[in-house]
């Protein structure tokens, strides 16, 4: 019986690598997220998560609520991130007390969802991965990049905002040039779809 249960053991599967997926604004981080989950592999979405999160957690609406007011949640208990961001957007000391509610609740999750997953490589798609040190808790760090003024005409077609506003975001941002020294591997989004597409394959399936 023992040899049975020893064998039982040394069948499971091995825990999935996790490969920490960012880019900053427009650098078409979700887009690439998108294409790996086409060639099967799971993406774990932190910033959707920590939007569901932040509406379902009863102990952090108390916390949020402390920290930055009652008007951080709207007449209908759902999260402003409006007003939120606004709050922290110029004010450093505010958004570090804001993380540091938020992203444990996250992780959290994050390792649950990882338990339940079979694929050899599992990504954590974040754009905080650098910022917050997550990258250290990753087999390896997957950056999808481009030149600045490529990422600064996206984001002003897809969101409506003047060059000011998206430089503003940019700005508060780490430079591009600071995480290419720290990824493991970098995805350069600067032509189209298709290229992307390849690079992307290439990227993962090298992953070992």
């Amino acid at each position: 019986m023992e040899e049975l249960h020893s064998e039982a053991q040394q069948a499971e599967p091995p825990a999935p690598k996790i490969i920490g997926l960012t880019g900053g604004i427009g650098s078409g981080k979700t887009t690439v997220a998108k294409f790996i989950e086409e060639f099967g592999f799971p993406v774990y979405y932190s910033d959707d998560r920590a939007k569901d999160i932040v509406n379902d957690n009863e102990k952090l609406k108390i916390k949020i609520k402390e920290l930055l007011g009652e008007e951080s949640y709207d007449e209908n208990g759902v999260y402003d991130r409006k007003f939120v961001a606004g709050k922290v957007f110029n004010n450093k000391d505010l958004l570090q007390q804001l993380n540091e509610i938020i992203h444990p609740a996250v992780r959290i999750d994050f390792e649950n969802w990882v338990k339940q997953q079979t694929k050899y490589l599992v990504f954590k798609e974040t754009a905080l991965l650098f910022e917050l040190k997550l990258n250290r808790q990753c087999y390896k760090s997957l950056l999808v990049t481009a030149e600045d003024n490529i990422r600064t005409k996206r984001v002003m077609d897809r969101d409506n905002k003047t060059y000011r506003e998206v430089e503003a975001v940019m700005e508060k941002q780490m430079p591009e040039k600071d995480k290419i020294k720290m990824a493991d591997c970098i995805i350069y989004n600067n032509t189209n779809l298709e290229d992307l597409k390849e690079q992307t394959e290439k990227v993962i399936f090298a992953i070992e």
